[in-house]
């Protein structure tokens, strides 16, 4: 029986929230599909703000960019996503429509630097705070390897917590043994208290450099 993958699903679930003139984050850009992907869906009018700490991984990303035509509305960070909200503009939180994480460790790169359970707990509680109402958060974890071992622990702690908080998650396993495990997060409708999102195009305002190749916060 075949499996959709689980990379598809996640692009099916963010792409039925992302729209033109939207601000997002791929917290793991990595080779850059989900960064493209989200370039895409947000076009010239929207801003897709990436991450990673490898710059092999960045510029990979770039090229991938750029031969998509969609270099203009991306800001690339050589950062770890756990400086996910203090790289991003001001006036950011609770704006973004979608957080995209896709953790692990670099296709085609060194498997030792991989994301770890410490960190990407920081960036999930920073990207939480950053969605919009009706955004939308996206983790695939990859239990193969012992970080994602300890990552898989981390959210499936995290998730009763967001669901407690009035979130709405859903969990989608991959198939096999030690397969990876998909969580989306859906947040609550705006309460009392909550920043009103920005409506579509607004978000340029504050985040309107492109970026191919250009690593504009620098975090050591």
């Amino acid at each position: 029986m075949a499996h959709t993958p689980l990379t598809e699903i996640a692009h099916e679930v963010v792409g039925a929230v992302v729209g033109p003139g939207d601000l997002v984050a791929d917290a793991t850009v990595g080779n850059g599909h989900d960064t493209v992907f989200l370039a895409r869906r947000v076009g010239e009018t929207g801003v897709v703000h990436g991450f990673d700490v490898q710059e092999q991984a960045l510029q990979r990303a770039a090229a991938r960019l750029a031969s998509n035509g969609v270099s203009r509305q991306v800001c690339l960070y050589r950062s770890g996503h756990e400086k996910l909200e203090q790289c991003l503009p001001p006036g950011a939180r609770a704006r973004l429509t979608a957080v995209m994480f896709n953790l692990g460790y670099l296709p085609g790169g060194p498997r030792e630097i991989t994301t770890g359970a410490e960190t990407t707990e920081v960036a999930l509680r920073a990207a939480l705070g950053l969605l919009a109402a009706g955004g939308v958060l996206s983790v695939l974890v990859y239990p193969g390897h012992d970080a994602g071992v300890a990552e898989l622990a981390l959210v499936e702690r995290l998730a009763p917590r967001w669901e407690e908080a009035g979130d709405t998650v859903e969990v989608y396993e991959g198939a096999g043994r030690r397969a990876p495990v998909l969580f989306v997060a859906r947040r609550r409708a705006a309460i009392r208290g909550d920043s009103p999102a920005l409506p579509a195009g607004a978000a340029m305002a504050s985040s309107s450099a492109p970026a191919t190749a250009r690593f504009p916060c620098l975090v050591k």
